[in-house]
């Protein structure tokens, strides 16, 4: 969501956004006594969400993603829930110096 942000508000400023060194987080919900679920290919992800709704106890879902997929609708910093952005909406000016500020 970082990212995003910054490429969609921020004119592609990249900062801390991306490491190709991500954790694997399944171990690293093991670790600390929750299950961790990774779900790699959208053909298994019906599967995947009915195996960490059927566990009783906490569970670190891990759902990988194309890494330049957008999430939307998104709401700019300093604008009120009716000015959110959807996916195919302009983000020219979305962001003004009062939203800046909270960035």
């Amino acid at each position: 969501m970082v990212r995003q942000w910054q490429q969609l508000l921020h004119g592609e400023r990249y900062s801390q956004s991306w490491s190709e060194a991500l954790p694997d987080f399944t171990k690293l919900a093991e670790a600390f006594g929750a299950k961790g679920i990774i779900c790699k290919d959208p053909k298994d992800l019906d599967d995947a969400i009915m195996e960490m709704l059927d566990y009783d106890g906490p569970v670190l879902f891990d759902c990988l993603v194309e890494k330049h997929e957008n999430c939307f609708p998104m709401i700019p910093s300093g604008k009120p829930h009716n000015e959110m952005l959807l996916g195919d909406a302009s983000t020219d000016g979305a962001i003004q110096a009062g939203g800046a500020v909270l960035v």
